[in-house]
């Protein structure tokens, strides 16, 4: 059964209790909004993680305008070429010769080739039937020299694969085997870098093992070098469909360390990552002691700053909502307010723990229409929100400012949390200039 959020007297939406919301179907899928919170990756800040490589976007000029602008914001026009499709192109029989034809020619206008180019087509490509390899043969017999990668500009296709996860697939297409290397494993999924404190890396010195992190990569030869590593890791979610690719292509194994809040989970992860690195399980338990000591410590450190101050949060901040709420209200906070357009398969033991410990908890969607009416920008609200879509919705200046779990992992990455929650109720942000940032952590001309 579909619930829709409801609306007031005064067209405000309201919140439909955890305890009465639909796990499988919370809300109906139709129409999107878009809320103005800018933090979150698109595909144009995740192709420029390779180092050396150049993007053409062909697209219409209206989808142009955005891809543009980003790349623009970021500072990095010199690695952004376009190709404007015409509407003629649709049906003159000229859709892949219009592709070929304009890369060429942006490839023959520039001074030295780029190590790797991605080629990112359109829905209007998908929807005319171009043909992609036809494309990508041609380009890679004239440029033999350059590493073509196709990439897809395709939100009309969401029910399929999301956006971004297929640029994750993209993002590792060009890596080919290389001789493995026993001591070297591969962290792919992750757009930011990975606290080097978490317990992943305690445990990689413990096995004498070093990681590759895409984020480390300064050259193109670095970013090849994932070919040789002797495991694949990944903790969220995003990067399932990539990680498959990887592992049939180059035939190494990938172990999946899922980002939680949950004692038991966090312990399993990290003893499968330790056996991994043949080291013995227990190492996962010394290593732990402390952090899950601090982890506590730093919760009630929080709680004792915060309150009962009601705190809300969004599934841009976290892969596990459900799971970071149900850990905060273990710990005595008070999580009045959850924004999320489905719950993940994972959440549902969290989930339903969540029902009976506070029934009340408020969800609400953040893609429905019908929130464009939650947000009053002369009204400050009380909540301490953590991630920038619920801090808009809340209109809050006390936020914590993080996407996809912040690069925290683990006990450690708790503890953090929860020292970036003291500060974010001591230390209010300036909501509308923090949020209006495209791509968190990436360099923002604004």
């Amino acid at each position: 059964m579909l619930k829709s959020i409801s609306l007031n007297e005064n067209k405000i939406p309201e919140g439909i209790k955890i305890s009465e919301t639909n796990f499988d179907n919370p809300f109906h899928d139709g129409l999107h909004y878009n809320p103005p919170a800018r933090g979150v990756w698109n595909i144009v800040h995740t192709g420029m993680l390779i180092p050396e490589a150049h993007q053409i976007y062909v697209c219409a000029q209206g989808c142009l305008r955005g891809v543009i602008l980003t790349a623009a914001e970021m500072n990095r026009m010199e690695n952004m070429s376009w190709v404007a499709l015409r509407e003629k192109d649709m049906w003159n029989g000229e859709m892949e010769s219009r592709v070929i034809e304009g890369c060429s020619h942006i490839v023959e206008e520039m001074d030295e080739h780029p190590k790797c180019i991605l080629v990112y087509l359109s829905c209007m490509h998908l929807f005319e039937g171009c043909d992609f390899k036809v494309i990508a043969n041609e380009l890679k017999e004239r440029y033999p020299d350059i590493d073509w990668v196709d990439c897809y500009m395709t939100p009309t296709m969401r029910k399929t694969f999301e956006p971004d996860v297929m640029m994750k697939k993209s993002l590792y297409s060009p890596i080919k085997k290389l001789d493995e290397n026993k001591k070297f494993i591969g962290l792919i999924g992750c757009d930011r870098a990975t606290d080097k404190s978490c317990e992943i890396y305690t445990l990689l010195d413990k096995a004498n093992v070093k990681m590759w992190e895409i984020t480390d990569c300064k050259t193109y030869e670095d970013y090849l070098s994932l070919g040789s590593a002797s495991l694949l890791i990944s903790y969220l979610p995003v990067v399932n469909y990539a990680s498959m690719d990887l592992t049939k292509r180059l035939n190494i194994p990938h172990l999946p360390l899922d980002l939680s809040y949950d004692d038991e989970e966090i312990m399993s992860n990290l003893k499968s990552l330790a056996k991994a690195l043949d080291l013995d399980e227990t190492i996962a338990d010394e290593i732990t002691f402390e952090t899950k000591k601090e982890a506590g410590e730093s919760l009630e450190r929080a709680k004792q700053t915060i309150g009962n101050t009601p705190i809300a949060i969004d599934a841009s901040a976290t892969p596990r909502p459900i799971g970071l709420a149900l850990l905060l209200v273990k710990n005595g906070f008070n999580v009045s307010r959850i924004y999320l357009d489905a719950f993940g398969k994972k959440e549902k033991k969290a989930f339903d723990e969540l029902c009976k410990l506070k029934h009340d908890i408020e969800i609400f969607p953040t893609m429905d229409p019908v929130m464009l009416k939650a947000s009053d920008e002369n009204t400050e609200s009380e909540y301490l929100c953590i991630g920038q879509k619920s801090a808009y919705f809340c209109q809050s200046k006390r936020f914590v400012n993080i996407i996809e779990g912040g690069g925290m992992y683990g006990f450690d990455g708790i503890r953090h949390l929860g020292e970036m929650m003291i500060d974010a109720y001591l230390n209010e942000k300036d909501l509308k200039l923090t949020i209006s940032h495209k791509g968190l952590a990436c360099e923002s001309c604004l």
